[in-house]
């Protein structure tokens, strides 16, 4: 299983990497947050992450994990690639989860290259870098868990765009699930509190590791892959 897995992480990573897909991708990630960093830093004088970290990032990611997830299964559904999948001696979750880990890897990839920003805070002053740790590590398990999402929904039609903007709408759905809570009595808006994605986040970003949260991203994960595994089984009851 681990072979077939990464040799499908690998060919993914190479899809992206010898086209322009990741390098578009990469670079308007790197814009985005990097202009949000430098107008903390020259203009408001604020030598701090914490916006760029806790709100920059994760709104980029509404639109930057749909784009990355949006291709993975949709375009081998399209090309007819996937049938010929059937005849190979590879099992549907070692499709997923090799799609996954590639996705995954681009997009650690993109925080990567985040890392000036803390190295500058630290040669202008004292950053807390408990805070800093736990902010790069909630972001992960963020993305990590809208990829499973957009894995899911790329699964669910053979078109790209389609894929892109059903992904945007159930991602921005648990973003947005702690945001709406005024509008639930008490027993519902906790609940839905549980639910989002931002909740739990938030509670990391602050240097605080809770097994509540690592439960809550670990499931979110799991469930989305398992729905995504059983999307391309479904071609086999057709």
């Amino acid at each position: 299983m681990l072979a077939n897995t990464w040799t499908f992480t690998q060919r993914e990573l190479k899809s992206y990497f010898n086209s322009p897909v990741a390098y578009v991708i990469l670079t308007l990630f790197l814009l985005i947050s990097g202009w949000f960093f430098t107008a903390g830093l020259f203009l408001v004088n604020q030598a701090d992450l914490r916006d760029v970290i806790a709100i920059i990032i994760p709104l980029i990611f509404l639109f930057f994990v749909p784009a990355i997830t949006m291709r993975l299964i949709a375009e081998e559904k399209k090309s007819g690639t996937l049938e010929l999948l059937v005849t190979m001696p590879v099992r549907d979750v070692e499709i997923v989860l090799g799609k996954y880990l590639a996705a995954l890897g681009l997009l650690a990839s993109a925080l990567l290259l985040t890392f000036a920003y803390p190295l500058t805070l630290s040669i202008l002053g004292d950053p807390d870098r408990g805070a800093l740790i736990g902010g790069y590590f909630g972001l992960v398990l963020m993305g990590g868990s809208y990829l499973a999402i957009g894995m899911f929904t790329s699964g669910l039609t053979h078109n790209q765009i389609v894929a892109f903007i059903t992904g945007f709408v159930l991602i921005f759905a648990f973003f947005m699930l702690d945001k709406v809570l005024v509008f639930f009595p008490g027993p519902v808006a906790s609940v839905l509190e549980y639910l989002s994605v931002s909740y739990h986040f938030e509670n990391i970003a602050r240097g605080v590791l809770d097994t509540r949260d690592l439960i809550y991203y670990g499931s979110l994960i799991t469930v989305f892959l398992v729905l995504a595994v059983r999307t391309l089984e479904s071609r086999k009851w057709r």
